[in-house]
């Protein structure tokens, strides 16, 4: 009954017109932006996080969370008209809805996109409202080892599963690490990593990381893969008798729950987020299909598009739980948005429901406007959507250029910030190239400093010695949890691979191919 009760004070302040129009903005910005391939909700946010610093936290907090979830649900669009998915959790609706729309049914496939992000999205976020308060508290009694411990399970998951290889995601968090630990160290006074350099003496901040690497260097990587001519798109016939009929309705409402119940709980743990899934709902779809619908999977089946993508909203949604509870991001947009939390002084994590109660329920709140007004805005504006993609690929990215170079600029109105941004870009740029993911990088760099003030607290306690780290019972289960994690990730990760590239592989048909791959 707590709960309900601060979440009906949430609502008072989310339906304020000035919150309301925050959430309407960052809904619309979330979803152009997910449409747009090669442009994520990451990008959107790390791109917006240097301009939002005249909003209250309550206002910028709540614009985040709009486009975290409308750039969720735009990737589907571009995936299924495209066959071009606009971020990588949108890889697995391409499989199916891509064939719908080439079969004529691009608008259903559409229509049951919209309409699972809107089923998926509220109930997750039903369950998040029932379960981050109860967390926070348990996680209250944590002390410094066990919460290094967490620290380390999300060094290490995020590190193993972002991206193609482990070592290169250790590496990457590796450099994040030590971008996190560039300045005056907090108990000596002394300074490191800078170089001699002054302007390094108060540490890299994290907003210049994430927009260099995410803004900058992902425009650079995406400028440089351009396909030359114009883009090829599949009509969407207009018309509200094009939507889903009756037996799509049929086909659709059990995979949208299907989807709900396996994309929230990993999207809770630091497993791939909604990337791995989305492949779980679809190779469970695939799995339990009989008759007719299981001889369409291949050609355009509706619930290889509906499963996926309540997977994707409902993993959206799981992402928050040990995000508010712990502080613990396990997707690079997550990371992004603690950055923000830490621009406006303010810490994620147990204390944040005592001492933030009024921000953090606000935010829940438009989390279920931000869903009515997803499902309000998709499915009468598809057109524009479409339209969006004919946007001249030049002229988007400069724009994202200028933007990311004058918010850099606008954090400390200091040259030196824009050469530090124009540094991390180009070394984003060459990780993309070379197959290093960016996510870990970004995690170091927020969690690195943290996870050092917890070990020394730890060790100041222990009067230095190491066991006291594995002294609790909850650090034993953290780090048997990591094992369990990275090596059932990895495994997941190499037979989403094969799914992936099973079409590529067997000439005779899709079908084949598809069932040799969730074999």
């Amino acid at each position: 009954m707590d709960s309900l009760a601060a979440l009906l004070e949430g609502f008072a302040t989310a339906l304020q017109p000035q919150y309301l129009l925050y959430a309407l903005f960052g809904v619309f910005v979330g979803t152009a932006v997910g449409v747009l391939p090669g442009i994520g909700p990451a990008m959107t946010v790390a791109l917006l996080l240097p301009l939002t610093y005249s909003l209250d936290p309550t206002g910028a907090l709540i614009l985040f969370a709009g486009i975290y979830y409308g750039g969720m649900y735009g990737g589907s669009t571009t995936s299924i008209l495209l066959n071009t998915p606009g971020e990588s959790a949108s890889i697995v609706t391409a499989l199916e809805g891509n064939r719908m729309a080439k079969a004529g049914r691009g608008a259903a496939a559409l229509a049951t996109a919209a309409i699972g992000s809107f089923v998926a999205g509220t109930i997750a976020t039903v369950l998040l409202t029932f379960l981050a308060p109860g967390i926070a508290k348990l996680a209250v009694q944590l002390g410094p080892a066990d919460y290094f411990a967490l620290m380390v399970v999300a060094f290490l998951t995020v590190g193993a599963l972002l991206g193609s290889s482990v070592p290169r995601g250790l590496v990457s968090l590796g450099l994040g690490l030590m971008l996190g630990l560039v300045g005056t160290e907090v108990l000596s006074g002394q300074q490191r990593y800078t170089f001699g350099v002054p302007s390094l003496a108060d540490g890299i901040d994290v907003v210049l990381i994430a927009v260099g690497l995410f803004a900058l260097g992902e425009t650079l990587y995406v400028a440089s893969r351009l396909r030359h001519g114009a883009v090829q798109l599949i009509p969407v016939t207009r018309g509200w008798r094009s939507w889903m009929t009756r037996s799509d309705w049929r086909r659709s409402w059990k995979p949208w729950l299907r989807g709900t119940a396996i994309g929230f709980p990993i999207g809770t743990i630091p497993a791939g987020g909604a990337d791995v899934a989305t492949f779980l709902s679809y190779a469970s779809e695939r799995k339990l299909a009989k008759g007719r619908a299981r001889e369409q999977f291949g050609r355009g089946a509706i619930e290889g598009v509906a499963g996926p993508e309540a997977a994707n909203n409902a993993a959206a949604a799981g992402v928050l739980v040990p995000l508010l509870t712990l502080g613990l991001p396990t997707t690079a947009t997550a990371a992004i948005i603690i950055s923000a939390f830490q621009s406006y002084g303010i810490r994620p994590g147990p204390l944040l429901f005592e001492n933030q109660s009024g921000l953090v329920w606000a935010l829940i709140a438009s989390l279920y406007i931000g869903n009515v007004l997803l499902l309000v805005l998709n499915l009468p504006l598809v057109g524009m959507w479409v339209k969006v993609l004919r946007i001249p690929r030049p002229y988007l990215y400069a724009g994202i250029l200028a933007f990311a170079g004058l918010g850099a600029y606008a954090l400390h109105f200091n040259v030196f910030d824009t050469l530090t941004l124009l540094v991390v870009g180009v070394a984003g740029f060459l990780m993309r190239r070379y197959g290093y993911p960016v996510a870990p990088m970004v995690v170091g760099g927020i969690l690195g400093p943290m996870a050092e003030e917890q070990l020394r607290k730890a060790m100041a306690i222990s009067q230095g010695d190491l066991l006291y780290l594995v002294h609790s019972p909850f650090a034993i289960i953290a780090y048997t949890t990591m094992a369990v994690i990275v090596l059932g990730g990895i495994w997941l990760k190499r037979r989403r691979a094969r799914l992936e590239a099973a079409p590529k592989l067997v000439p005779t048909s899709a079908i084949q191919a598809i069932d040799e791959a969730t074999k």
